[in-house]
């Protein structure tokens, strides 16, 4: 199993390595105000992708640490249930 990771992370590193070749022709950018930017492509699609991850780590932070928050929190102990605790009501 260990070597099959192995050779898992090298096929994704050969297809990354592979798009980053063939993904070498400079794009402009234009932003507001006449601005532009002049990179590689491979640059711009990784800023992009590290923009929406740093994004979705944003959005996400709150809920984790309110989840933490709360698996912290020191739990309830009940009573132990009597037969008066199971009866169904309405009967």
């Amino acid at each position: 199993m260990k070597y099959f990771t192995w050779l898992l992370k090298a096929v994704i590193f050969f297809v990354l390595f592979a798009f980053a070749l063939n993904n070498q022709a400079p794009v402009e950018l234009h932003f507001f105000f006449g601005q532009q930017w002049q990179a590689p492509m491979v640059l711009v699609v990784l800023a992009t992708f590290v923009a929406g991850m740093f994004a979705g780590i944003a959005v996400m932070l709150p809920l984790w640490l309110a989840a933490r928050r709360q698996a912290k929190a020191p739990t309830v102990t009940t009573a132990p249930r009597t037969a008066e605790d199971t009866t169904v009501h309405g009967t």
